[in-house]
């Protein structure tokens, strides 16, 4: 059991990491137009030169921090990360926009004022010239995608096509904040095929749902395993011997309040308790009382004689007429009764 849990973990923790360092692999650069006189324009009706980028994934991640370079030096791995930030242009936080769902584009604006957007950056895009494009993640060493621009005319675009070709798109075919080429015959297998051709997304994808089901339903039967536990505990503890007195006594409590209820519910029938009935209880409780409460003595008797009279006729008999007096000077002898032992 402790292997399998062992083994479980380490996948999930392999899954989560695949798909952590997944989610910015995801984002990439989709289409750039450097010399823009006709094609869209910003909030302020202006035509800057724009990048856009897409989220291949079918999950919403969020690009705030990450970093645009049009400066090959950064490539050098012995720069230091400070040197290297001096070179690029940081998309900023506090934007919604910069969470990007599944399979969505957003376009930033460059040559441009931070301060009138979080969309719009700083990056120098020179016009009409080749030029290297480089997108790294926030912490400015690690290169997420990048490519090399040739020198474009007016409003014309450099498009991805598949993961790694690239075309140069006329001023009529740009399409910025949707698909580069949208065919309306292509199956969702040749789309697939087009997208990962590969196969890499669908095998991440696949392995995740796999892992994450293993995962409910270890946290199910573990949980189910708690209460099950907890469950014959609490039969155990019922059945010990420590309970049982308890439950003869409620038992005897009950069986002796309903003896007493009947009793009452005769009596006041009756118009009252019959003397039978009291002499039968106190009988009851007098023996009770000497079978549970007296100590066991020992069978022997002690009787001591006192006068006591009882054989003076005389004195009994007063009342019926006038006391003797003996004419002897001895008074009879009063017998006694004898000390039995």
């Amino acid at each position: 059991m402790k292997k399998t849990k062992i083994l479980l973990s380490g996948l999930l923790l392999a899954s989560a990491t695949a798909m952590m360092a997944q989610g910015a692999k995801n984002i990439r650069i989709n289409e750039v137009l450097t010399n823009n006189t006709a094609s869209i324009q910003d909030d302020y009706g202006q035509n800057h030169a724009w990048i856009e980028l897409e989220n291949t994934s079918f999950t919403t991640y969020n690009v705030r921090g990450m970093y645009f370079t049009t400066d090959r030096s950064v490539l050098d791995p012995k720069m230091s990360v400070p040197e290297r930030i001096k070179r690029m242009s940081v998309i900023p936080s506090g934007d919604p926009r910069t969470q990007i769902g599944g399979h969505q584009h957003l376009i930033f604006y460059c040559n441009s004022n931070p301060a009138q957007s979080k969309l719009h950056l700083s990056l120098n895009v020179p016009l009409s010239e080749p030029l290297w494009l480089g997108f790294y993640n926030g912490n400015a060493t690690e290169l997420i995608d990048s490519v090399t621009i040739p020198a474009l005319a007016a409003d014309q675009s450099y498009a991805r096509q598949n993961a790694k070709s690239w075309a140069v798109k006329s001023a009529e075919n740009v399409t910025p904040g949707i698909e580069n080429f949208i065919k309306t015959d292509e199956t969702k297998d040749a789309y697939l095929k087009r997208e990962d051709p590969h196969g890499f997304g669908i095998t991440l994808l696949a392995m995740g749902i796999v892992f994450f089901c293993l995962a409910v339903l270890f946290v199910f039967f573990w949980v189910f395993g708690i209460i099950m536990r907890n469950i014959e505990m609490a039969k155990k503890v019922a059945n010990t011997q420590p309970i049982k007195p308890i439950t003869k006594t409620v038992e005897v409590t009950h069986d002796l309040a309903h003896a007493t209820g009947n009793i009452l519910q005769d009596g006041l029938k009756t118009k009252g308790i019959d003397k039978e009935v009291y002499i039968a209880v106190i009988s009851m409780a007098l023996k009770q009382y000497q079978d549970d409460v007296h100590d066991v003595e020992s069978g022997i008797i002690t009787i001591k004689a006192r006068e006591t009279g009882w054989s003076d006729e005389g004195s009994q008999m007063t009342h019926f007429s006038k006391p003797v007096i003996p004419t002897s000077h001895h008074a009879p002898k009063i017998p006694t009764t004898p000390e039995i032992r």
